[in-house]
């Protein structure tokens, strides 16, 4: 079944840092989309931040609320999704995702990716606890990367405008019946 430009999905996912949900609204702004941030779903549902939800319930519970939320955003069409590479892989629905559009994984150097951790974490930053645990967060986030029809856009040089602009461009071609193995 072929489908139609507002029929489809642009899924974002990846690290991008701090400012990754402001990058998908502005995308779906530019695109005339509908924004999608499953993080801020789960934490409706679930009435507290996903890290806390995590630690105060344990891991068992937060993937029976993604699962359950994934289920709804299934249904979408025609939107900007947000969503992280952990909860994809967690639910299982990349694979499932994939048929309502393009995934496409931000990705930045690992370089460019601990001077952010630098900047966010601050002075516990030298902790080798704390930024083991963030790295270790990294590695989960881009296990992403290996589910087979992911695209991915380097961000390392780019600014916010230029990722923005890259991601509308790329959507643009998938949009137009370009096959996803030739987009750019």
């Amino acid at each position: 079944m072929q489908f139609t430009y507002p029929d489809r999905n642009l899924i974002l996912t990846g690290y991008t840092g701090p400012g990754q949900a402001p990058i998908g609204q502005q995308i779906a702004d530019r695109l005339k989309m509908r924004f999608v941030n499953v993080d801020t779903l789960l934490e409706a549902r679930a009435e507290m931040d996903v890290e806390d939800m995590q630690a105060r319930f344990g891991e068992t519970r937060l993937k029976m609320l993604e699962a359950d939320v994934m289920q709804d955003v299934m249904l979408y069409r025609g939107a900007v999704i947000r969503v992280s590479g952990q909860t994809l892989l967690r639910t299982e629905t990349a694979p499932r995702l994939l048929q309502t559009g393009v995934v496409i994984c931000l990705v930045v150097t690992l370089d460019a990716v601990l001077r952010r951790l630098h900047l966010s974490l601050g002075g516990r930053y030298h902790n080798p606890s704390e930024r083991s645990l963030a790295i270790g967060h990294l590695k989960r986030e881009w296990a992403v990367r290996k589910v087979e029809g992911v695209r991915e856009l380097d961000t390392t040089n780019l600014t916010e405008d230029e990722t923005i602009t890259t991601v509308c461009a790329m959507w643009e071609q998938f949009a137009s019946g370009l096959p996803v193995s030739e987009l750019k």
